[in-house]
């Protein structure tokens, strides 16, 4: 996918998530983060896209720690989250191809890398935000184009848990392999061992377990919104990504 089109996503998915949001209101629990309630959803979005946006607009090429939430609540906080948005998508759609600040996994531009994130990290929110209303996530992922989906599953497994953060390890080593059944060359290789994993996207080759589905719900389910769609071979390295796999 293109920059512009991480940038209609983030548009798109911002407004939504406010507009779910709005309908659920700030008391409403968050049943995909247990513990949250609407409100704690709106502050931490609103955060992350306002500290994303430091980085673009100050040209900033050091790390700097997430900003404190507001204590505001109900419409002023929904007016805020608008807001922070709003001057997120603007940034990124003013900024130079050849913008240079900050980011923390390989990208073909600092651009590209802020764009892609921020569209994947306010598109999850923004299942987070259906969920309070009654909407299941399920639901929500009819919604998210095929492509879109694949490229989450990538930013994911090739970038966050390729990462020496990454929990998900094995003592001995083993083969993971996940599989969307809806979209080409859309298949990834995960080897799992003491270190970080290692995966490949497209290689094939024989997998001690191997979860599948549609991109959409694969894709939920790895950002543990959703249970795996389906899961053949040893099923412990399933419940391997389920317990240790959530990104801080």
């Amino acid at each position: 996918m293109k920059t512009a089109e991480f940038i209609r996503v983030l548009d798109r998915e911002g407004r939504s998530l406010a507009s779910a949001a709005a309908a659920a209101g700030p008391d409403a629990k968050v049943p995909t983060c247990p513990g949250w309630q609407v409100r704690d959803l709106l502050r931490h979005t609103g955060t992350v896209h306002r500290w994303a946006t430091g980085f673009v607009v100050e040209n900033n090429p050091s790390f700097r720690p997430f900003g404190e939430p507001p204590e505001l609540d109900g419409d002023p906080l929904l007016d805020w989250f608008r807001a922070g948005h709003l001057r997120l998508v603007d940034t990124l759609s003013g900024a130079p191809a050849d913008l240079e600040c900050w980011h923390f996994l390989p990208a073909p531009s600092a651009l590209a890398f802020w764009a892609r994130r921020q569209a994947h990290e306010t598109a999850v929110h923004r299942v987070d935000a259906e969920s309070a209303r009654g909407r299941t996530p399920e639901e929500t992922a009819r919604e998210f184009a095929a492509d879109f989906a694949a490229d989450g599953i990538d930013e994911l497994l090739r970038g966050f848990h390729a990462r020496a953060k990454s929990r998900v390890r094995t003592e001995e080593p083993r083969v993971l392999r996940v599989r969307a059944t809806d979209t080409a060359d859309a298949v990834w290789t995960v080897r799992l061992s003491p270190e970080p994993p290692v995966t490949v996207r497209n290689a094939e080759g024989d997998a001690d377990c191997e979860v599948s589905g549609p991109a959409a719900l694969l894709y939920l389910s790895l950002w543990n919104r959703l249970p795996l769609p389906s899961v053949s071979g040893d099923a412990a390295l399933a419940t391997l990504w389920r317990e240790t796999s959530a990104v801080g």
